[in-house]
């Protein structure tokens, strides 16, 4: 066709210097440059100016490095290594028991595994605080002291109620990975295995661990990232006994005014969690093939558990009902309780409903009283709404651009830039927007402290997940019917609002939503970009929390919860009605 010679003709007849497309693709990659390659670089150039370079030195060579760095790496590394083999091991255990097996409630342990990722992390922490916190740091105990038990320092603080909340945490990222995996296994595999009499262990052990490999991998690398990555549980759980970590180092330097040393770890944190997922994709992309799906094959009958049917049921449930009921359960019992010892009992709606009093919580009001919190619901519904539809409008035209506009180098590069932010962890990401905008470029002011900066930055670090959703929709709309439209003269925005757009409306909703729930629970991003004159739910859970008010920090992260819920529901209905195949 002449459409895609150099030298092209346009709807009125005349000669064009472009290939169909360019503009578009170079307004996409420009625009994903200012958002996403922009901040980066000017993060690590902010180090190498003449008075911060010290900084590099300072962090891994000064006198200072074994504590600024040394110490925080250390704890990183264990954090993500023990986390994500326990994800692998648990994940893949629950994948296996409700893809594999008949074990009793399949599909309810199904559902419940794919839930602990919708909480936050945060939440199973202060969950975690109020069972199992002692008096070692002063202030309230947790529910378990009151009761008259001693909880060991080792349980109620530090490394191992981390490793242990960020496990129940990330295994439903695993679960799901796996799931899929063991989903596809060639049944024919299984089959002659089972004929030839082999025993379940040997099924496993010779064949699904095998073809499951790149899942395997794939779970554990995101499990690792998420965890050296995560800011939330290590400053609840390990700050107060001074167990640090990269992102709790990077706060802290931030925090106390050492940005340069601050962005040099936020550098060194993002290398390390790119090198671990870099290293993930060479051990799968090295083997031969993982091919699991051809032409043959039918259903394989499921493994008979016998009589460890109900054990291994009675065991994934404690798992799933610990990850899921307890922490919500917890959190709701604690945002009425006067005091976590006494976690169940002289229940009070002040922390709710009750106006300001000195005789309870130092005279501050329950929430819906309290402008700080009211003022913040309304900025954390704000910024959610504003990320998810800059979030959908940038992810649409990256991916109407990438699955239109396949051939090129310009397409590669956009496709690689758009998936850059998984690589970066959110506290990092932060960082990098307060060396890009918080100070003033040219004629443009800083936006520190702006509304603005936060839904900039929200749209940029969400963007993998908005450009996701835009292919698998978009996909979905045939191109012929674009391709008449252009025909007759219709625009690029015409045929968008017009036709792309409205076939698949439903499927952009329930993205959008998503993208909605992932900010408004979000703490990593927004804890440094976080100003007492725009306040977020998630920081003020995490403020009130650390200044030893857990009642209105539960009652906060209960209302994120409720709101993630509810907005997650109506995006699987969504999405269930955009894409039926997806019921099954």
């Amino acid at each position: 066709m002449t459409l895609m010679v150099d030298v092209t003709m346009n709807r009125q007849g005349r000669r064009v210097l472009f290939k169909h497309g360019s503009v578009l693709k170079t307004v996409v990659l420009a625009l994903l440059i200012a958002l996403i390659v922009l901040p980066l670089l000017r993060t690590v150039l902010f180090t190498l100016q003449p008075d911060t370079i010290k900084a590099w030195s300072d962090v891994l060579t000064g006198r200072l490095s074994t504590n600024l760095f040394y110490k925080p790496l250390g704890n990183t590394l264990l954090i993500g290594v023990v986390v994500a083999t326990g994800c692998v091991f648990l994940g893949g255990f629950l994948a296996w028991l409700v893809v594999m097996t008949n074990v009793p409630f399949r599909k309810t342990i199904g559902v419940m595994a794919t839930l602990p990722f919708m909480i936050p992390s945060f939440a199973a922490a202060l969950a975690w605080g109020a069972l199992f916190r002692n008096d070692r740091v002063g202030g309230q105990v947790g529910w378990l002291q009151g009761m008259g038990l001693d909880v060991p320092d080792w349980l109620a603080w530090g490394i191992t109620p981390t490793l242990i909340v960020l496990t129940l945490h990330y295994f439903s990222l695993a679960f799901t990975i796996i799931a899929a995996a063991l989903a596809t296994v060639n049944s024919d595999l299984v089959e002659a295995a089972q004929i030839a009499g082999a025993k379940g262990g040997r099924i496993l052990m010779g064949i699904i661990l095998p073809v499951t490999t790149p899942a395997l991998v794939a779970a554990g690398s995101l499990c690792f990232a998420g965890a050296v990555s995560n800011f939330a549980t290590p400053a609840l759980l390990g700050l107060p006994v001074r167990m640090q970590t990269l992102s709790t180092r990077l706060f802290g330097m931030i925090e106390v005014g050492q940005v340069g040393r601050g962005y040099v770890i936020g550098i060194l944190l993002v290398l390390i969690s790119g090198a671990f997922l870099w290293a993930g994709n060479r051990i799968v992309s090295g083997r031969r093939s993982y091919a699991t799906i051809t032409g043959k094959g039918g259903r394989a009958k499921r493994l008979d558990l016998r009589g460890a049917r109900w054990p291994l049921c009675a065991l994934a449930m404690v798992v799933l009902v610990s990850s899921t009921v307890l922490p919500v359960v917890i959190l709701s019992a604690s945002s009425f309780a006067p005091s976590s010892a006494n976690l169940f009992s002289n229940w009070t709606l002040h922390y709710w409903v009750g106006l300001s009093s000195q005789s309870i919580a130092q005279g501050i009001p329950g929430i819906v009283h309290n402008e700080d919190i009211v003022r913040a619901l309304s900025v954390t519904l704000a910024l959610g709404l504003a990320v998810a539809l800059a979030g959908m409008f940038v992810g649409i035209l990256t991916s109407y651009t990438t699955a239109r506009f396949r051939k090129g180098w310009m397409s590669a590069v956009i496709t690689q830039v758009s998936f850059l932010p998984l690589l970066v962890p959110g506290i990092a990401f932060g960082a990098a927007y307060i060396a890009y905008l918080g100070a003033p470029i040219g004629p443009f002011p800083a936006l520190y402290g702006t509304f603005a900066l936060l839904v900039i930055a929200g749209t940029a670090y969400l963007l993998p997940f908005s450009v996701q959703t835009g292919r698998a929709v978009i996909q979905q709309v045939g191109g012929e019917l674009e391709e008449s439209a252009r025909l007759t003269g219709a625009s690029f925005a015409r045929r968008l609002s017009a036709i792309t757009v409205p076939l698949a409306i439903r499927g952009l909703t329930a993205g959008g939503i998503l993208i909605f729930v992932k900010i408004i629970r979000d703490l990593s991003l927004v804890v440094l970009l976080f100003t007492p004159t725009m306040p977020v739910l998630s920081v003020l859970a995490y403020r009130y929390a650390s200044e030893g008010f857990g009642q209105f920090a539960n009652a906060i992260t209960v209302v994120i919860l409720f709101i993630s819920i509810a907005a997650s529901l109506i995006a699987n209905w969504l999405q269930a009605r955009s894409q039926p195949w997806l019921k099954n």
